[in-house]
């Protein structure tokens, strides 16, 4: 419905779970090789799905290897990822860069942050994150992460990359060192591993905030636990069905979590690869999931609930979706 169409258009927005190696603009990419990428991805099709994680990552990362060879790069995306999200009325974004994508590349981790913070324009809040992956803390990159800690223009640390590869022994005690350090700590979980590995993120790692989170429907107590602790899911519906997590939108578990007092976010994940924005995130909830402008007001407002920005900034966000619903 055009009514609808409007009203997400005009809904104060955030992105809380967004990797911006997987936001690289399209067009971005075709410039630097000229011919070798002049049709969209497969993968943008809305019917299309990806045949495992491996099958998604590979592709990702091979676009990711044809673009971030520098810092400058990395503004480059940054400020074209920013600037459109503006277009779109997101006030605020979370997004993550890789160390793995840092190691591979052999890139100094601390200046892509720096030129991922010099990209920011006026008008949106950005807070960036140092994306590990599970066996990321090697002996050529744990320098980097205890580095990291330090930086002042990063935010915060997540736990990248596939789930079933085991998180080293090391991961509790870094996540706690960043905390003591002011940085906040993030998980992805609950994608592709069940309810224990989300578990392991809440008590093992201590976070309060879970990237994606889909599995924890099928644990009742788990879902308690994530109550009584305010863990909030920063969900990705669009990502989760191409990647078979959920069987159908309508499959998906987001209003069911929300219904028993589990905060829930939506974001796009990774665009490049799923052809998403995040008005069809929206979209998404409001077609398949029966959604209502008051029930999608809510979920942009949670984004600004769990939002790492000061409360009266937030507070005015809030207020400004109120104003929306009338």
């Amino acid at each position: 419905m055009a009514s609808n169409l409007d009203f997400i258009r005009h809904l104060p927005k955030t992105e809380t779970h967004l990797h911006l190696e997987g936001s690289l603009p399209w067009h971005l990419l075709q410039a630097t090789h000229t011919g070798k990428y002049e049709s969209p991805p497969a993968s943008w099709a809305p019917d299309f799905r990806f045949r495992n994680f491996a099958h998604f990552e590979t592709e990702l990362l091979s676009y990711a290897a044809d673009f971030f060879n520098s810092p400058e790069r990395y503004h480059a995306c940054a400020k074209a990822v920013f600037e459109d999200a503006l277009t779109r009325n997101v006030r605020y974004i979370e997004t993550s860069f890789a160390s793995g994508c840092i190691d591979f590349l052999n890139l100094d981790g601390h200046a892509v942050c720096d030129a991922i913070r010099a990209a920011v324009p006026p008008g949106l809040e950005v807070r960036i994150f140092f994306g590990i992956h599970h066996d990321g803390y090697t002996e050529k990159m744990s320098t980097v992460l205890e580095d990291a800690l330090t930086w002042e223009n990063l935010d915060g640390i997540d736990l990248h990359g596939a789930e079933d590869v085991p998180v080293g022994d090391w991961a509790p005690s870094l996540w706690q060192r960043a905390r003591d350090a002011g940085k906040f700590t993030k998980a992805h979980a609950g994608e592709f591993m069940g309810p224990d590995f989300i578990r392991y993120a809440v008590e093992a790692l201590g976070v309060t905030r879970i990237e994606h989170g889909t599995r924890v429907i099928e644990d009742l107590s788990l879902i308690s636990l994530l109550r009584n602790r305010g863990v909030a899911l920063d969900m990705c519906p669009i990502s989760n069905l191409k990647l078979g997590v959920v069987s159908s939108a309508q499959a998906h578990p987001i209003r069911q979590l929300l219904d028993v007092g589990i905060t829930c976010t939506v974001s796009t994940d990774d665009p490049i690869s799923f052809g998403n924005h995040i008005e069809n995130e929206y979209h998404l909830l409001a077609d398949d999931l029966g959604f209502s402008r008051h029930d999608l007001a809510e979920v942009a407002k949670n984004g600004f609930k769990v939002a790492l920005a000061p409360a009266d900034w937030r507070q005015q966000q809030i207020r400004q979706i109120d104003k929306l619903l009338g």
